[in-house]
């Protein structure tokens, strides 16, 4: 699982039925929690401007790669399971994901906003990081402090999660 499916499970008050578990079948994914899972909508604060980002970087990955099985598959996955990913699909925007602000819901630290740059990959074409911080002189330092600390005591109430072999957790 990768680590951003896991922040976004440690934000989702379903942590334990979202669906973004992991299934052999199907990997885990943020457009599948966006879309299917109903915490994502408590998760986002503006729900529909999160769905658009997320939809439209689907299409600009579907432009990049459109014999890309696994992306064909989810596509086909969302659009029976979502009326609101069909609708949005159907718009047929695309969007790159450079820089910008998110703002998430946490159940225990509330809302917190982030800015994010995207970082590419050289060696790996398409390959992009979005590193998430904290504005300086905000309380999402803070709020983000108090998260890791609560997540922290959240680990003694149960074995940690494996981790694979790049370091990401690798299952709840």
């Amino acid at each position: 699982m990768d680590a951003w499916t896991c922040w976004a499970q440690t934000f989702s008050a379903e942590r334990s039925t979202t669906t973004c578990t992991p299934r052999a079948s199907r990997p885990p994914n943020l457009a599948r929690f966006c879309f299917l899972a109903e915490s994502a909508r408590s998760f986002y604060p503006d729900w529909n401007t999160a769905a658009d980002v997320t939809v439209a970087i689907l299409r600009a990955e579907a432009g990049s790669d459109p014999h890309d099985k696994d992306l064909h598959d989810l596509v086909g996955e969302l659009s029976t399971r979502s009326d609101a990913f069909r609708a949005k699909w159907a718009a047929h925007n695309v969007r790159r994901h450079g820089t910008g602000t998110k703002t998430f819901v946490h159940p225990v630290v509330g809302e917190v906003h982030l800015v994010y740059e995207g970082l590419e990959v050289t060696e790996d074409p398409g390959l992009q990081f979005l590193i998430y911080t904290a504005q300086p002189g905000t309380d999402a330092g803070e709020r983000l402090a108090l998260l890791g600390s609560w997540a922290a005591s959240q680990a003694w109430a149960g074995p940690a999660p494996a981790r694979s072999t790049s370091g990401s957790l690798a299952s709840d």
